[in-house]
């Protein structure tokens, strides 16, 4: 995957006919700084293909917000702040409907595309299919269509790119129509693709051998979630589908900002961060947790002082052969130079031996993908 990647990226800004002058080069070196880079193919069944950085926009919901001198998750600074992600090579947003938890962040992407902040021509929506009520007793074509048209409506476009569904209560087996009627609507042209979200991997199969057109499956995955090591990988390798992780850096807990800071002075002001604060029990506790930021600080400095959250990020990506884009939810674009400079290092052999190290000093989950948020184990 690293070599196709590379292929993806631009030419280099120091050199070449394009190169950009040393003078300016020397004012703002985030000029040097590549594009992100498009994934290396479509996702299955589709033309799409994502920027390998997807913008989350649950951080737009409306429990995320942080400080008020620099949050950005609402009003014409949310819409505003596409404009940066594009610029930078991110034109792929992930969204969904308030029953997914999304809040407005459909309507700000609408608004986004109004007012040419940005360009339907220029970016990949890719939003979801929430079905957490009765519906899911009784699923109906008439009832899948009725929900694609509202997203429709509220982006103000013709036709969804990607559309994952969720499926709150497997007693329920209507998830498998459910698949079905979203094919059927991408053979009609109404969606691009069709995708699940949160689904495990014994549930995908009922839907795969049904004869759905799945193409995708957006996970929680992480240096301190990795269930999808257990089962996932391995099927969707097998099928080739496409996993598109969100929580990568763990609401941000992966970052420079924990590293060395004590558990009770960590403020859980946010909803990622209350979330993502009972992962790393999980995974290992918090004082292993500190040993891990620890390796990834030594690691993000033999590439030249690359952050915690891009050496977490890059893990992710690199890990396996079925992750062809990362979901990276910042509250604002000041984090796009840092996403762009993901793509200045790979890491190799060593760094990855020295992670795998800690890691086994963890705690290995027992269950698969969404298991344990459906009162199931870890």
């Amino acid at each position: 995957m690293a070599a196709a990647m590379a292929a993806a990226m631009p030419l280099d800004r120091a050199s070449g006919p394009f190169a950009v002058p040393a003078a300016f080069a020397a004012a703002d070196p985030t000029l040097l700084l590549p594009t992100v880079p498009r994934a290396p193919a479509p996702l299955k069944f589709s033309a799409q293909t994502p920027s390998t950085i997807i913008k989350g926009c649950w951080q737009l919901s409306g429990g995320h917000r942080g400080d008020p001198a620099s949050d950005r998750t609402s009003g014409a600074a949310a819409v505003d702040d596409f404009a940066s992600f594009v610029a930078a090579g991110i034109d792929t947003f992930d969204t969904g409907p308030e029953a997914c938890g999304y809040g407005p962040s459909e309507l700000v992407i609408g608004e986004a595309l109004k007012r040419g902040t940005v360009s339907r021509d220029d970016v990949k929506i890719f939003t979801k299919l929430c079905c957490v009520g009765r519906e899911q007793g009784n699923m109906t074509n008439d009832w899948v269509t009725q929900k694609l048209d509202l997203p429709m409506r509220r982006l103000g476009v013709k036709s969804l790119d990607l559309v994952q569904m969720y499926w709150n209560d497997y007693g329920q087996k209507g998830y498998v129509d459910a698949a079905l009627f979203l094919t059927d609507a991408k053979a009609a042209g109404k969606i691009g693709a069709v995708g699940l979200t949160n689904f495990d991997t014994k549930r995908m199969a009922e839907m795969v051998d049904a004869g759905a057109e799945i193409s995708s499956n957006q996970i929680q995955f992480s240096l301190l979630d990795r269930r999808p090591r257990r089962a996932m990988i391995e099927y969707c390798e097998k099928n080739g589908i496409s996993l598109l992780p969100y929580g990568v850096v763990a609401g941000g807990f992966l970052s420079d900002a924990f590293l060395g800071v004590d558990g009770s002075d960590v403020a859980l002001d946010t909803s990622s961060k209350r979330k993502y604060a009972s992962v790393i029990g999980y995974a290992g506790g918090y004082k292993w947790f500190q040993t891990l930021l620890e390796t990834l600080r030594s690691v993000g400095d033999k590439h030249g002082g690359a952050s915690v959250a891009n050496v977490a990020a890059r893990w992710v990506l690199d890990s396996n052969n079925v992750t062809p884009a990362i979901i990276l939810g910042a509250r604002n674009a000041a984090h796009v130079d840092d996403h762009r400079r993901m793509f200045t290092f790979e890491l190799d052999a060593e760094d990855k031996a020295a992670i795998e190290a800690v890691l086994a000093r963890g705690k290995a989950p027992s269950a698969d993908c969404y298991t344990w948020e459906r009162g199931g184990p870890w």
